[in-house]
């Protein structure tokens, strides 16, 4: 069906490109390499957006694939789900700060 082939592509982007960039960032950081920050901004964008398509398509399926009780849609679903948005969040906020800083 159309929504698998949506997962295996969006797992193969993960797995052959935000793998290693992830890698290479946290590398990045442990040398203090100046490119630390930029590969924290690609790799935290490309994080919130694959989190907005899982969000979306599953709002789109009508929430079909989550458990309707509150106790598991809103603790599970959106609660350990929003980590995968939440920290990446945050990340980008720091490494736009950061980047705007060193332009001053």
């Amino acid at each position: 069906s159309r929504s698998d082939d949506f997962t295996v592509a969006m797992e193969t982007v993960t797995a052959w490109a935000w793998g290693p960039l992830s890698f290479l960032t946290f590398l990045a950081f442990l040398r203090h390499h100046p490119a630390r920050y930029v590969l924290q901004l690609i790799v935290s964008l490309g994080q919130l957006y694959g989190d907005v398509l899982y969000f979306a398509t599953e709002a789109r399926a009508g929430w079909t694939h989550s458990d309707p009780r509150p106790l598991y849609f809103w603790g599970y679903f959106v609660g350990l789900n929003g980590v995968w948005v939440l920290v990446p969040g945050l990340l980008l906020l720091d490494a736009c700060h950061q980047l705007a800083t060193a332009q001053r």
